[in-house]
């Protein structure tokens, strides 16, 4: 990785990272930031460090089109565990929940797609949102309980892909807002048993879709121009998808 903040005037775009596991989204921005010398860059919707998938991040003048990028639908694949619910809603909390899982594979199928349109719920304590000026997790990481209001959420799509008792794998087709964490949490507590998120995989955002992604491994790989290359022009999104793709793999394989 190779950039200098005087190249910072001729780049724009949007880049699409495939984000590793244990990474925070603000670990992205930075690593592309301070690895190509590029003042402005921001993402458009944050990811959990336990998922990994898409996240578009926007560089220069391409950050004022996040908000509007962030507001779509987006698709995850998630890996649900019954049986245990955590502190945190996934694997990285501490077990405050334990029971048995006594239920079938239809009962499981039918819950999950119950769960299809307009729901509510209340964010997870480890989030984002804000209560009296400060997020959620920051008084989650103090042991401190704060009131959280009900959501309203919307689920255009949910599938069960495999059910491995106690594991359910689906995928889901979401509203800007929807906590996966809570959706599987909801989903135990349909089924009468607690329930955590295993696993996270954000494949589409908006029209933006993992296959087009490049890995933080292929940006260590990449000096400025091929980043130049690599990015989806602001003003021409749409057209340029298809585009993007091949000169996502043309800059790996040939311009090195």
């Amino acid at each position: 990785m190779r950039g200098s903040a005087g190249n910072e005037r001729r780049r724009g775009g949007l880049l699409l990272v495939d984000k590793p596991g244990g990474w925070t989204s603000h670990d992205v921005v930075v690593f592309v930031r301070n690895g190509f010398g590029i003042k402005k860059v921001g993402h458009a919707g944050t990811l959990d460090p336990l998922a990994t998938g898409l996240l578009v991040l926007g560089l220069g003048r391409a950050t004022r089109s996040l908000g509007e990028i962030a507001s779509g639908t987006k698709e995850y694949v998630a890996g649900l565990l019954l049986g245990k619910r955590t502190s945190t809603g996934d694997l990285e909390g501490e077990v405050v929940e334990s029971g048995r899982v006594d239920v079938s594979p239809e009962e499981v199928g039918e819950a999950v797609r119950s769960f299809t349109g307009d729901i509510w719920q209340v964010p997870p304590l480890y989030s984002a949102i804000k209560y009296r000026g400060r997020p959620l997790y920051s008084y989650a990481r103090r042991g401190r309980e704060v009131p959280r209001e009900a959501r309203r959420a919307s689920i255009e799509e949910i599938e069960v892909l495999r059910i491995d008792l106690p594991e359910v794998l689906f995928r889901a087709v979401v509203s800007k807002g929807t906590y996966i964490r809570t959706l599987c949490e909801d989903i135990g507590r349909k089924l009468g048993c607690p329930a955590t998120t295993a696993s996270l995989v954000r494949t589409r955002v908006g029209e933006f879709r993992i296959e087009d992604a490049v890995t933080v491994d292929e940006l260590r790989q990449m000096d400025s121009d091929m980043l130049e290359k690599t990015l989806i022009p602001i003003n021409d999104e749409a057209d340029n998808k298809k585009q993007h793709t091949r000169n996502k793999i043309q800059t790996i394989t040939n311009d090195q």
